[in-house]
């Protein structure tokens, strides 16, 4: 059997030790473990930059990997820690919503993690991800033995992901996130856009006010300086800018209202 696997995304960044602590109790616990940095900098406190994380790089990864993912603001408070069972892998977090798009696509088993012999002793009231998830990734990692962490639960935190919305001749998006190239991912999907658009490369878009007209296929395809609009790699539509920053050009954020013109 191949060695297990452990995925961390936090909000921790990368400039202390809190990400290296949590390595070293994994690996104390079953040096055997791979373990993998999908995300350190989601946006802290950010439960949806957490979420789109985790659910657009799950699934590339094999079989019975344990995905650990801690945005969490209420550490210390009587949120619950969460093992949550899905139809290949297994996510470990608190129970904050953060796993809800998890949720959306996959069929779950959730589990309220009680069993305190798993976890480090004395458990810090403001390090978790240290004392509760990673000794509890580490120990599931040595016999995915599920039922010995805790009882079922059938209603774990969740939110829904804003859709984009019909709007008469128009549909209605906002910007979900902001990445380091200064693309901008909406909540728009194929599903939104008219295949007429993607075929003839033009496009009625608006974004804080701004038009974007061009549909590209990739990122050089679009002129240096001008915004475009593209699918990205998640299956959401982004406006994006040829070695360039769409966020900064357009001055837009997270949050920004999307306009798609249908006529």
């Amino acid at each position: 059997m191949p060695d297990p696997i452990i995925t961390l995304t936090t909000d921790f960044g990368t400039s202390d030790h809190l990400v290296g602590t949590m390595k070293g109790v994994i690996l104390n616990i079953n040096p055997a473990v791979r373990i993998v940095d999908l995300n350190h900098h989601v946006t802290p406190f950010d439960l949806l930059d957490g979420a789109l994380s985790i659910a657009n790089a799950y699934r590339y990864f094999p079989a019975r990997t344990i995905h650990v993912v801690i945005v969490d603001p209420g550490v210390g408070t009587n949120r619950r820690p969460l093992l949550v069972s899905g139809e290949k892998q297994y996510f470990i977090a608190p129970d904050n919503g953060v796993l809800s798009m998890i949720f959306e696509r996959e069929s779950c088993l959730v589990r309220h993690i009680t069993s305190e012999h798993y976890f480090l002793n004395p458990v810090s009231p403001t390090f978790h991800g240290r004392d509760i998830f990673a000794p509890t990734a580490a120990w599931l990692s040595k016999a995915f033995q599920v039922e010995a962490f805790g009882e079922e639960i059938t209603d774990p935190m969740r939110f829904t992901v804003p859709r984009a919305k019909p709007a008469g001749q128009a549909v209605k998006g906002i910007v979900l996130r902001v990445d380091a190239f200064g693309n901008l991912m909406t909540n728009l999907t194929s599903e939104d856009v008219p295949a007429a658009a993607v075929e003839s490369g033009t496009i009625k878009l608006s974004v804080a006010g701004k038009e974007i007209r061009k549909f590209a296929q990739t990122f050089a395809l679009g002129t240096p300086g001008e915004p475009i609009a593209i699918f990205g790699s998640s299956g959401y539509l982004e406006i994006a800018m040829n070695r360039g920053s769409a966020a900064r050009t357009l001055g837009a954020s997270r949050g920004a209202e999307v306009t798609l013109d249908l006529t």
